[in-house]
């Protein structure tokens, strides 16, 4: 029997205060946002799945992480859950089914059993490009149509405490630890095959919610979603970058509520059963390869104010 264990994110679901400027910020950066169950739903262009919700409230906050697991690990995981973390309530605008519960830095999940939907496979790199008389040849600037992420890649939290989340997350979720630098930021994976990471966690004064991030196939849709997301109106985020940790290229977009999105491409795929060996890098490793300079407001935790230096 396989190692009990998360397999995916099912969804996240996000309070904001402006439904309207939340469509409008997911509309430009490629999502498909339809109204449903007093919110918002928020699909890629890789399916019907519904990856993540935006309800509006004061400020802006993670209200709920639904984490899915496959049936057979459904009893090991309630039971590990069910002695490590108190019990809470369904949210009032989620499904009620589940085993609701808080991690220790006090956010809402929803466990459940559900479809994987994490890729089980690595990804493959872009599609060829075209072949022109002299060789390869990009198509026209003006023939590509507007970048569409395929799928949620992955979240970043803020927690005040990076070593006892990864060990909740290990120990009671199944989760494990892919890389990390000391207690500034942690990356972690789902043991039955995953991106390099499904859940990261940075360090700051208090819980929070830093950036979803979405999957598209190279560098170039990167390049161009960052140029969609400027020519929308919204302000220059980070990037284009290579991260060191994950190996993805990046643009993060900053949302309207001090947040981001992040493009994401070419992430490093982990797959079940590898003896993977988690590194702890230094300050100077732990972000890009190359790529801009970092801006102050990426390490800003928007819900309470910035970390420590």
């Amino acid at each position: 029997m396989t190692q009990a264990g998360v397999h995916s994110i099912d969804h996240f679901a996000l309070q904001v205060p402006d439904l309207a400027e939340g469509r409008r910020f997911f509309e430009a950066f490629g999502l498909r946002v339809a109204d449903e169950a007093g919110g918002l739903a928020l699909r890629a262009t890789g399916g019907e799945h519904c990856w993540a919700r935006l309800l509006e409230g004061p400020g802006r906050r993670l209200a709920w992480l639904a984490l899915s697991c496959h049936a057979e690990h459904w009893g090991a995981l309630q039971q590990a859950v069910r002695a490590n973390a108190p019990l809470a309530r369904p949210h009032p605008a989620a499904a009620q089914d589940g085993l609701w519960f808080n991690d220790p830095d006090g956010n809402l999940i929803r466990l459940a059993i559900g479809p994987k939907t994490t890729p089980s496979v690595a990804a493959g790199g872009p599609a060829d490009l075209p072949q022109g008389p002299g060789g390869r040849r990009i198509a026209l600037r003006s023939a590509h149509a507007p970048v569409r992420p395929s799928r949620l890649s992955h979240v970043l939290l803020f927690s005040p405490d990076v070593d006892r989340a990864i060990a909740f997350y290990c120990d009671v979720l199944g989760l494990a630890l892919s890389d990390r630098s000391a207690d500034r930021v942690a990356f972690m994976h789902g043991c039955h095959g995953s991106d390099h990471h499904l859940v990261a966690f940075g360090h700051s004064v208090a819980p929070g919610w830093h950036h979803s991030s979405w999957d598209v196939p190279g560098v170039d849709d990167v390049g161009r979603g960052a140029l969609q997301m400027e020519a929308a109106g919204y302000p220059v985020g980070w990037g284009v970058g290579r991260h060191v940790l994950g190996s993805n290229y990046f643009y993060y977009a900053p949302d309207p509520w001090g947040s981001f999105a992040e493009y994401s491409a070419e992430i490093d795929f982990i797959p079940p059963g590898t003896p993977w060996q988690a590194m702890d890098v230094a300050a100077e490793d732990s972000l890009h390869l190359w790529g801009p300079p970092l801006p102050a407001t990426i390490l800003e935790n928007s819900e309470a104010g910035p970390p420590r230096g």
